[in-house]
This record gives C-alpha cells, sequence and structure tokens, in this order.
C-alpha cells in the first residue's frame, strides 16, 4: 500500500527546498512528500493521483504564488480530494487573507514564514493534523477501476474479460452511487465516453478495445522464440492441461487464448465432482492454479489472439495470428473448445449485454440482488448457475424444454436446487420472446404441453443451451464431422476424403486429426464426454502423442 501524501506548493524554489527537508525529516517514514512550484501544474496532478487510488493528507500551500492565490489552488484543491487538511504559509501581510480563507476553504491552519526551529513552530502544529487525519483515514481501492453502465453490452465484455483472465477490477456503476459522477466530473469526461477503464497509475482508456485492454494489463506478451515444440490454441481445462504437461516435459510450450483462460468451465461459480475438491471448487480457482502451474514450468502464453488459420510446410506448422504474427511450431494441439449456442428468439439480441448473457453468471450476479433472474439450460452450467445466482436474486427460475433435470444434469445438482427454497424449476417451457425499453424487463414463456402463454417480469437472462464447437477458423482440410466437431483417430478412416489425404503408413494416433502432427482435445473433438476432468485427461494424453509424432519426424 502506497504512503499517504502530503503536498507542499511554493513558487519560491528555496523555501520550497528548506520546505521539503523538513517534512521528509519528520514525516517521510509514515508519508510521501510530493513538492511543486507550480500550483497549475499541481491541480493537474490531482486528478490522476486520485484516479490511481492515492490520498493526499495535507496540502500545505503558500498564499503569494504568479500562476494563483493559495486560497484559489486550496479552493479547487478539496474538490479532489476534500478530507485532506489544509495549510497556508502566510507572510505577516496575508493574515487577513488567512483568516478569512478559515471559513471560504476551512482552512485547518496558517503558519507564518519563517518556520524557525520548526521542531517548534512547523511539527507539532502538522503532528496534530496528521493524527486526526490518520483517525479517520480509510485507503481507497487500489487497482483497476471500471466505470460504466450496468446495462451495456461493451460494459459486459469488459467485465466478462477482466474477470476471465484474473485481472482484478472495482466495477463502478455510473446510475448507482456517487462515486462514478464523480471520476466523471474530475476527469472531464462525457457519457459518450463509456465504458472507462481507470488503470493503477491513473491514466484512463475511454471506450476500450479487449486488446488495448491487453496491452495495458500485462496480457499479449511478444513470442519470443522463433520455433516451438507444440503450439496450443485454446486455453480451457484441455488446453491448460496440455500447456502443464508440455512443459514440465521439456518441450517448448505456447498456449494461444482468444478471450480468456478457463474456457466454459473457467466461468462455473462451482465444480463439484473434479477430482480431489471434495469440498468443490470454482472454475476461476481451477484456472488461477492450472495458469500459475503452467507458467512456473514454462508455458508461454498469448492472449487475447485469435488464430484464424493453420498453414503446413516441410513439416512444421505455421500459425496465423489476428495481428499479422506467426508462429512457427513442430507440432499443434487444438483444444478450442465450444461456444454457447445462440437462442434465436424475437429481442435476445437486441438485450444481448443489456440483461441478457450467454454464461456470465459470475460477473453479473452482485446487479441482481433481490430480482427476479432467468434461466435457460438443463445442464451443469445452468445448474450451478443457478445455484450462484439463487444467493443474489429474489428468486430464480429454471426453463428447461423436458418434463425434468434427470436426463441432463448430475444428480447432486438436481438434489441441490430441489432443497434452495427460491429456485423454481418451469418444466416443459421455453421463452418465446424478450421485451425491454434500453434494457431486458420481461420474458415471454410459452408452456409447451398446454401451449399457454404468460408474460413476466425479468431483470436477466441467463443462457446455457448447448453447445457449438469453435472451428470456423479453421481453413486447414482437418475433417469434421456434419456438427463441425473435429474427427480424430481411427474414427477418420470413415471418410473418403482421409483415405485421399493420409499418406503416412501409420493409423492416426487417438487425438491426432486427419493432418499429421496436429492433434484435437476437449470438447472441441467428436466424441468428448464434455466434463472437465476427461479433457484435463485429453489434454495431458494429446502432449504424450505429440512426443511419439516429434520422435518420427
Amino acid at each position: 500500500m502506497n504512503k499517504p501524501i502530503i503536498f507542499a506548493i511554493d513558487d519560491d524554489p528555496q523555501v520550497l527546498r528548506a520546505l521539503g527537508r523538513d517534512l521528509k525529516s519528520e514525516y517521510g517514514r509514515e508519508f510521501r512528500i510530493i513538492s511543486t512550484t507550480a500550483a497549475k501544474e499541481a491541480l493537474e496532478s490531482l486528478a490522476q493521483l486520485k484516479n490511481a487510488g492515492e490520498s493526499v493528507a495535507l496540502f500545505l500551500c503558500d498564499q503569494r504564488m504568479p500562476e494563483m492565490e493559495g486560497v484559489d489552488f486550496l479552493e479547487q484543491a478539496i474538490t479532489i480530494f476534500p478530507d485532506a487538511k489544509r495549510v497556508l504559509l502566510t507572510a505577516y501581510s496575508d493574515t487577513n487573507a488567512a483568516i478569512k480563507a478559515i471559513n471560504d476553504v476551512r482552512l485547518d491552519y496558517y503558519l507564518m514564514k519563517p518556520w524557525n526551529p520548526p521542531e517548534e513552530r512547523l511539527y507539532p502544529v502538522l503532528r496534530d493534523m496528521l493524527d486526526d487525519w490518520l483517525a479517520h483515514y480509510v485507503p481507497a481501492f487500489k487497482g483497476i477501476k471500471l466505470v460504466g453502465y450496468q446495462f451495456s453490452p461493451k460494459s459486459h465484455e469488459l467485465k466478462d474479460f477482466l474477470a476471465g483472465n484474473l485481472i482484478p477490477y472495482r466495477w463502478i456503476d455510473v446510475e448507482r452511487g456517487p462515486d462514478g459522477k464523480e471520476i466523471l466530473e474530475r476527469n472531464k469526461l462525457q457519457p459518450d465516453d463509456l465504458p472507462v477503464l481507470v488503470l493503477e497509475d491513473g491514466s484512463l482508456l475511454r471506450q476500450p478495445s479487449i486488446l488495448e485492454v491487453a496491452s495495458h494489463t500485462g496480457l499479449n506478451p511478444d513470442v519470443k522464440k522463433d520455433i516451438y515444440d507444440v503450439v496450443i490454441i485454446g486455453a480451457g481445462p484441455a488446453g491448460l492441461a496440455a500447456a502443464v504437461y508440455g512443459a514440465s516435459e521439456g518441450l517448448n510450450t505456447l498456449l494461444i487464448e482468444r478471450k480468456s483462460p478457463g474456457g466454459q468451465a473457467g466461468t462455473s461459480s462451482r465444480i463439484e465432482n473434479y477430482l480431489g475438491f471434495p469440498s468443490g471448487l470454482s472454475g476461476a480457482d481451477l484456472t488461477r492454479r492450472a495458469v500459475s502451474q503452467a507458467s512456473r514450468l514454462g508455458a508461454e502464453f498469448l492472449s487475447p489472439l485469435s488464430v484464424q488459420d493453420i498453414t503446413q510446410k516441410d513439416g512444421y506448422k505455421t500459425i496465423h495470428l489476428e495481428d499479422g504474427r506467426q508462429v512457427i511450431s513442430r507440432a499443434v494441439v487444438i483444444t478450442t473448445g465450444v461456444d454457447y449456442r445462440k437462442l434465436e428468439v424475437d429481442g435476445v439480441d437486441q438485450f444481448t449485454g443489456a440483461g441478457v448473457y450467454y454464461g456470465g453468471a459470475n460477473t453479473e450476479a452482485a446487479a441482481c440482488k433481490d430480482k427476479d433472474v432467468y434461466v435457460i439450460g438443463g445442464g451443469n452450467s445452468a445448474g450451478q448457475a443457478a445455484m450462484y445466482l439463487s444467493k443474489f436474486a429474489r428468486n430464480v427460475h429454471l426453463v428447461i424444454r423436458r418434463p425434468n433435470l434427470s436426463e441432463t444434469m448430475s444428480a447432486y445438482l438436481i438434489t441441490q436446487i430441489a432443497e434452495t427454497k427460491n429456485i423454481e424449476v418451469l418444466p416443459c417451457t421455453e421463452v418465446i420472446k424478450a421485451c425491454g425499453d434500453k434494457y431486458l424487463q420481461e420474458l415471454v414463456l410459452k408452456n409447451c404441453d398446454t401451449n399457454t402463454v404468460e408474460t413476466r417480469p425479468a431483470s436477466a437472462l441467463y443462457i446455457f443451451i448447448g453447445a457449438r464447437p469453435y472451428t470456423d477458423w479453421i481453413k486447414l482440410d482437418i475433417i469434421r464431422n456434419d456438427k463441425a466437431f473435429i474427427e480424430t483417430g481411427r474414427d477418420l478412416r470413415d471418410y473418403e476424403q482421409f483415405k485421399k489425404n493420409w499418406k503416412l503408413p501409420r493409423d492416426p494416433f487417438l487425438l491426432e486429426t486427419s493432418c499429421p502432427g496436429i492433434f484435437a482435445a476437449g470438447d472441441v473433438r467428436a466424441g468428448a464426454m464434455n466434463r472437465v476432468a476427461s479433457a484435463v485427461g485429453e489434454g495431458s494424453m494429446a502432449i504424450s502423442f505429440v512426443h511419439k509424432y516429434l520422435a518420427e519426424v
């Protein structure tokens, strides 16, 4: 935690040096001393200090300065740091101005120049004020702040990115509480500038792109090697496991992720059937552990960057990135996972990010306090989201098209949902319309058995309706099934195209695609089990096949 600040301003450099020396001598261990001869420059720096979460304990300001008088400086400074103590340095002829300032700027004290000896005329006065300030001092939040509107798709996108990449931040809704409005006024921002990211150093990013945020938060570093042994595309459980095993076994390993690590599992509020964690753990916690483990073992990360294509030449694979860079690797493991399918219902696209969310229960749950929210889906992800939201929302309504949850959800989750009083399961039901003004306010529901339709108030809708593989980016001749999942291993022999293109004397390895040296693992692979544990197993298994492939080339 940074020390609170004592801010000294005097246009006479000699006086300022003496003042700074005395302040550092007595208070340097407890406070940071900032001094300047320019009052206007000081005012400009105060907004950035406030943005950065710094605290000013005391202003010590000369009255007679050429740019502005000390009283005028204090009048503006206290709008930014209203709790700071205020002391005016005056000559004998300025005492009337100082006395008037006691009322005008709630001046705490005025000191006559010179203040020698400081042990008698400076330190006792300031110590009394600083002790009083410290007694009421609550440190400001130090870190990234995101300022925006709750029902803003761009704000939701940035919240999702920061949370998914395990970057601590504070969300400030400009429509709730004074903090957001204060930041806008202090930095002369307009509503059109939102969302705004306030960085740790106090600088601002107005309506930043994901790549801008990444570059200012230490993500998306440079590629360090000319050639990698294995590049893993996708940082879900399968990709993270592959990175851990690849790095631990001595392979030069690079992991590329287009959004944030963890995949769909990373957004889960609670995973209770993962081996070795009897009390369960959150997807974010599992992701954090895996990322730390892979990094410690030497795996490199590129995020957030999408891969646009893979090309092959002389046994080497070239990965083409969205920013124009290229990465060369001897082997590739595709672990891009799946995306939630879109709900093709009137109004849903209009309110996506403004009350309608695909996943995202963790980042938006706090905004659902004491409200009615809806979750669509009968799988474990939907059940975990409903359980998490029930801690915040007044009521959670779980919408499913089947008569019950038994065929699609784990038994432990079904039991938990049944025992949670504020969760209602709506069987044989579907959402047919989303309604509202600027954000979601109502949902139109249809009972599939009775064909009855009703309109209900809804503050949020979370969608977990199955998945489609993220394989649209693949231009290489990698065989996929009719649902776009990547085929691997012996199942490839069922395709006529494979028989024409595969030229090796051996069969593909179990997780190898129709292109030698390119493997697929996790949910993106046809026939995957769609469980975190199985994805982790496949990711680690893929590395064993990478070793076999590298040994033969």
